[in-house]
């Protein structure tokens, strides 16, 4: 299995910190918000390949950082430029992908996740399930606050987590299952990547390309077992630091 890390952002919200380097290089506690994702599925030994895709301001950083991850990895890893430079020309979330994988070439099951997220539980559980299940997965939590859900991804299953439906950003959300940025596929719906873009699916968040092809295939969605922290401004970043045991 691959895994492609979404990393192309700027991260504005985060300035100055994030004005000339990548979010999810950022140290939180003793490593990397990156890093305690990949420690965390390099420990699994599931994965062979890492595709980060990121833009062309901070490429040499996470060539830098990839060279000195390399020697402790079970897999390769390997960093795709998209060529922008500023968040007004950015591909979006879902053009990563596509050229991620056209890029590698990819011809197997794919994690593709945010790399600016903390997990109090581990990816293998949520790879396992999409193994059971046999097709493409998401995640989901459930949200309590209605006024949240207008910002995420939400997405309606039925009793055995078959995805009826998903809507980025709903202005009427259809339930309280958000969906946040952790999705494995298929390698056989990886394939339908560009028609998903060429049909209108949106590509700036990454969940669009999945509620488009649930629409297409059967989808399924994983309930996480634990916390997700996601790292999108300042005082969250000071937070995770806290939380993590490293002082503000």
């Amino acid at each position: 299995m691959k895994c492609l890390i979404l990393a192309a952002g700027y991260a504005t919200r985060l300035y100055p910190l994030t004005e000339n380097f990548p979010k999810p290089l950022l140290t939180v506690g003793d490593k990397t918000i990156l890093d305690w994702l990949i420690d965390d599925l390099n420990e699994s030994q599931l994965i062979d390949e890492y595709i980060v895709v990121t833009n062309h301001r901070f490429s040499s950083i996470f060539e830098d950082w990839a060279e000195k991850r390399a020697a402790d990895l079970h897999g390769s890893i390997h960093i795709v430029d998209d060529g922008t430079c500023t968040n007004e020309t950015r591909l979006g979330a879902v053009r990563d992908i596509e050229l991620g994988i056209r890029t590698r070439n990819v011809d197997d099951d794919l994690l593709v996740m945010a790399g600016d997220n903390l997990l109090s539980f581990s990816l293998k559980g949520f790879i396992d399930y999409a193994r059971e299940k046999g097709t493409s997965c998401i995640m989901r939590y459930y949200e309590p606050d209605e006024n949240r859900l207008h910002k995420c991804g939400v997405v309606e299953i039925d009793a055995d987590g078959l995805v009826l439906s998903m809507e980025e950003k709903p202005a009427q959300p259809k339930s309280h299952w958000c969906c946040p940025p952790f999705y494995c596929y298929r390698k056989e719906d990886l394939k339908l990547v560009p028609k998903g873009i060429d049909e209108g699916c949106g590509t700036d968040a990454p969940g669009s390309f999945v509620a488009w092809l649930s629409t297409k295939t059967p989808v399924h969605a994983w309930e996480m077992p634990g916390e997700r922290f996601d790292i999108g401004s300042l005082d969250t970043y000071e937070e995770a630091k806290r939380k993590y045991g490293q002082n503000a």
